[in-house]
């Protein structure tokens, strides 16, 4: 953010008074403006024994599976956003939408908010972002082609808690991957 999108005067990056954080300071208006974490809408679509994932044809990882999960907007809800998002990659409804998987992502300030739900009528096509959308079988995912951290972290959880039939929320921190 380089311009005050109150009065267009230059930004400063500065510590406001009483704060303890370093904001985008417009020295002419006064207006601080925050930048906060992105919150991630997702769903992990299910039907029976199988999950949906979506081929993503957009970057980032491009071709890459994924479950259906974008960025939340105004004026809806957190399971709302995991709906809209399943309708516009998988062309698929949800339903039951249960809170399943919480990841703070804090490297990259995202927060990802993954929700279980029925697929309605195991009906399902293939929404703009996606190449293709296909049902897996546990031993049919494509472990190394899957496009993020979050999405593989929710799928092995998914895949043991179905063992005993209960599915608790689960909260995580991801980390960087280092590569030295």
């Amino acid at each position: 953010m380089k311009f005050c999108s109150e009065c267009g005067h230059a930004l400063e990056h500065r510590i406001p008074e009483g704060d303890s954080r370093l904001r985008h300071v417009c020295p002419s208006c006064q207006t601080i403006h925050y930048q906060n974490p992105r919150i991630i809408a997702g769903c992990l679509p299910i039907w029976g024994e199988r999950v949906l994932l979506c081929r993503r044809a957009i970057e980032p990882r491009h071709g890459y599976w994924t479950l259906p999960a974008g960025f939340m907007e105004n004026g809806e809800t957190v399971a709302e956003g995991a709906a809209r998002e399943t309708w516009e990659e998988a062309e698929a409804d949800v339903s039951d939408l249960q809170l399943y998987t919480v990841f703070n992502i804090a490297h990259i300030n995202q927060v990802y908010m993954l929700h279980r739900g029925e697929l309605v009528n195991g009906a399902y096509g293939v929404g703009s972002e996606s190449l293709e959308c296909r049902l897996f079988e546990e031993h049919e995912i494509p472990w190394d082609e899957l496009a993020f951290p979050s999405v593989k972290r929710t799928l092995q959880l998914y895949f043991k808690d179905r063992v005993s039939g209960v599915f608790p929320v689960h909260v995580n921190d991801i980390k960087p991957i280092r590569r030295d």
